[in-house]
């Protein structure tokens, strides 16, 4: 797919609300954010390895390449740039942060986050075992470091052992989240990619947690980024 169309089609999602520094302008936090040459030709590789193996693996149901740019990396980038605000330098906090990808499928949102924070330690949680080939291979050719497919359920991994969990589009949503935030740490933070009917089944599971405000996702009606700190109120 063309890098270019895929810059097009992606800036609505990498603009920011988050400033980096107090003097920068609402207008300069929102035109701040975009995608290197590098990380274009990257995302368009995937969008090509993706719609190959779609043919033979049912990994996602959406078959237009533009659609699935905008709905699975935009909404990962979109959740990668309020997760990870870019600043320069990048913050030291970021340098081999864990982040786990919990029922990782196709690889969204962990592998669009990895191309925006590289400096991040990605593990991609997938009990499917043609699925979690399809993300081996797609690491392979993306050359992505510091990155480890688990073929396994997410029970299976120690407890307490990522800074950031992500969850998103998987089956039996109330009986994993709790599974989910049980791999993040203390400090941790558990980032959710579902629809505002889903919000207050998810906050009610876990009252305990500090809940950011939801943030609704560019071209969607419904769809929404629900950010948890596991530290308790105080």
């Amino acid at each position: 797919m063309d890098p270019a169309r895929i810059a097009e089609l992606l800036t609505p999602f990498l603009k920011s609300s988050t400033p980096c520094h107090s003097g920068e302008s609402q207008s300069d936090r929102e035109n701040s954010a975009s995608l290197s040459p590098n990380q274009l030709q990257a995302i368009s590789t995937y969008v090509d390895i993706l719609q190959r193996w779609n043919a033979r693996v049912n990994l996602t149901a959406i078959r237009d390449e533009e659609e699935i740019v905008t709905r699975h990396f935009g909404e990962s980038l979109f959740t990668a740039r309020h997760l990870f605000p870019l600043c320069s330098p990048v913050p030291p906090v970021v340098q081999g942060l864990a982040v786990a990808d919990v029922g990782s499928g196709a690889g969204f949102p962990g592998i669009p986050i990895k191309l925006w924070a590289p400096q991040t330690s990605l593990t991609l949680i997938e009990s499917n075992h043609k699925k979690a080939t399809f993300l081996r291979e797609v690491a392979r050719v993306l050359t992505l470091t510091d990155i480890n497919i688990q073929n396994a359920r997410a029970e299976a991994l120690p407890p307490c052992s990522f800074d950031l969990v992500t969850l998103r589009a998987v089956e039996r949503f109330k009986a994993i989240l709790p599974v989910a935030a049980g791999l993040a740490t203390p400090a941790g933070r558990l980032a959710l990619l579902i629809s505002s009917a889903q919000l207050e089944a998810a906050q009610a599971c876990r009252p305990h947690l500090r809940w950011s405000q939801a943030i609704s996702i560019p071209k969607s009606r419904s769809r929404v980024l629900a950010i948890a700190h596991m530290s308790p109120v105080a």
